[in-house]
């Protein structure tokens, strides 16, 4: 399997793969990202804050070589310092008469490298995490927390460069 770039400014409706417990099977598959607002025609939720939670069910994983995020204006790139593949810690809902099947992405308090550029980040687990979270053999306040700080390269994306990448 192969990771690509998250860019959360990619449309909404454009699914994405992710990796979950079906059954008693693991799948990949493509959902949209979000899930339904709590009014109509307002911004799907895309994030879901894990602190003081559980997920009994509905776990999921989304695969990413990277994730980009725009802070004070400007575009930047996360990366494992490794340049290992990761995931993000998700949760995804059947589809219901209005929406369809889609999923959300965990949020938890920003590492130290994150942390300049935004108080929260996506939940990130390492490769060798995936099967604690996907089969919940431990509680999710060990799961979901920040990686230790120097986790990340980050770099910042010039308008002409990002706009090569996303053209890719």
């Amino acid at each position: 399997m192969s990771a690509t770039v998250f860019d959360s400014d990619t449309p909404l409706d454009e699914p994405r793969v992710i990796v979950r417990r079906y059954g008693g099977d693991v799948e990949m598959l493509k959902l949209p990202w979000g899930f339904q607002p709590k009014e109509p025609g307002g911004r799907p939720f895309t994030v879901v804050r894990a602190e003081d939670r559980s997920f009994p069910s509905h776990r999921c994983l989304v695969p990413a070589s990277e994730f980009r995020h725009r802070s004070q204006g400007k575009n930047y790139s996360f990366r494992l310092v490794n340049d290992d593949w990761f995931y993000f810690a998700g949760i995804w809902r059947p589809a219901s008469r209005d929406w369809p099947e889609a999923y959300a992405i965990l949020t938890i308090q920003a590492n130290d490298d994150i942390a300049p550029y935004h108080d929260r980040q996506m939940a990130v687990l390492r490769r060798d995490q995936r099967s604690a979270w996907l089969n919940r053999t431990r509680p999710e306040h060990e799961v979901l927390r920040p990686l230790p700080g120097d986790s990340f390269r980050i770099s910042r994306l010039h308008q002409r460069r990002a706009q090569a990448e996303f053209a890719i």
